[in-house]
């Protein structure tokens, strides 16, 4: 799953990461350590610009909205719900399908959060004795500090409420892919002595983050065969992210600033393994 993420970089280093050849700087988000679904997101995707005579696909920096909305929707009013697709049914889920033939994405992140339930908060709720549990923020980040890509869909989404040229007819809005958590030992053995071993510890399913090397594919519109797109989903190297406890301060999505990714010595709730 993924839930929440962080996005420091500016839209210069993305350009460059990315090798963008098209940014509007009007587009410009804030670096943002608490991104929660319905905000704004960068996304580095390939479209035809239409200012240009040029045919091919253009590899531009665009602002999405977290969150898809499918074309066919009659309201904009599920995509809060719609902020994953499992990679294992994208070319079957009506929802997916179409953005997976031809829209795809990549969402720049420095990484993302996922929270653990505590093994005697487990207890007690195993009990009936507590009904909402305290968790454990963890932060799951490339262990060299390199951009962690996750693969994105996006989609087209008119609002029949309002005219054509009105400035919010048109909605633009992506998803994260997620797949199975690695069961395989973290960068560095794990997250302390009694932290997580493998990202399977934390959450039985995370994002999906695409190596360099498949980037171009991915973000091709020229590919639509299922098929051919399929193997692309496959998990990326594992080992190759670190996870350490991180303040429940990111529990409330007001809460924003780099403070957000310090690392703890330890959990700030009670033990989890």
């Amino acid at each position: 799953m993924c839930g929440r993420y962080a996005a420091s970089r500016s839209p210069e280093d993305l350009v460059g990461l990315f090798g963008v050849a098209k940014w509007e700087p009007e587009e410009t988000l804030a670096a943002d350590w608490n991104i929660a679904p319905t905000k704004d997101v960068h996304a580095v995707l390939e479209r035809p610009d239409k200012q240009s005579d040029r045919p091919d696909s253009v590899r531009q920096l665009r602002t999405l909205r977290w969150g898809l909305v499918p074309y066919w929707s009659k309201t904009p009013e599920g995509g809060a719900k719609m902020i994953n697709a499992r990679a294992e049914s994208l070319h079957e889920k009506a929802s997916f399908r179409q953005a997976f033939a031809a829209r795809r994405c990549l969402l720049p992140a420095d990484g993302y959060y996922e929270w653990v339930t505590g093994a005697d908060e487990r207890e007690l709720e195993e009990q009936g004795r507590r009904k909402r549990t305290r968790k454990q923020p963890y932060f799951v980040t490339p262990a060299d500090g390199s951009v962690m890509a996750l693969a994105g869909l996006y989609e087209f989404w008119r609002d029949p409420t309002l005219p054509g040229d009105h400035q919010r007819a048109w909605w633009v809005t992506c998803t994260v892919v997620t797949t199975e958590a690695e069961t395989t030992p973290l960068a560095g053995g794990g997250a302390g002595e009694n932290g997580p071993r493998s990202l399977a510890d934390i959450h039985p399913r995370m994002p999906l983050v695409l190596p360099e090397d498949r980037w171009s594919a991915w973000l091709d519109p020229s590919r639509t065969e299922p098929d051919d797109l399929r193997p692309l989903l496959a998990p990326p190297a594992a080992g190759t992210v670190r996870a350490y406890p991180v303040s429940t301060d990111v529990s409330n999505v007001r809460n924003n600033g780099p403070e957000l990714l310090r690392e703890l010595a330890a959990p700030e709730e009670a033990t989890l393994f």
